[in-house]
């Protein structure tokens, strides 16, 4: 029996695990609340806010509030400093 060992890795680190991808999958057009939170760097509660204050809009198909791509990169473009 062969025994791996891995010395690099510590009791304090934690392996990288890159996120698997099926083979052919269409890039991402939509993103949940906390997807959209932790991409922009806020709390859910903070999108939800700019969602009521119409500030971000959102798709309600699929009876979640899912944020288009589209739509956060134009809450960026028209909310950063010139």
């Amino acid at each position: 029996m062969t025994t791996i060992e891995n010395s690099s890795i510590t009791p304090e680190s934690k392996p990288v695990v890159p996120e698997a991808k099926p083979v052919g999958t269409a890039p991402r057009l939509a993103f949940s609340v906390k997807e959209t939170a932790a991409m922009l760097g806020v709390s859910e509660k903070t999108i939800r806010r700019l969602v009521a204050r119409g500030l971000l809009r959102t798709s309600r198909a699929l009876r979640h509030l899912l944020i288009p791509k589209k739509e956060i990169e134009r809450f960026l473009e028209q909310t950063t400093l010139k």
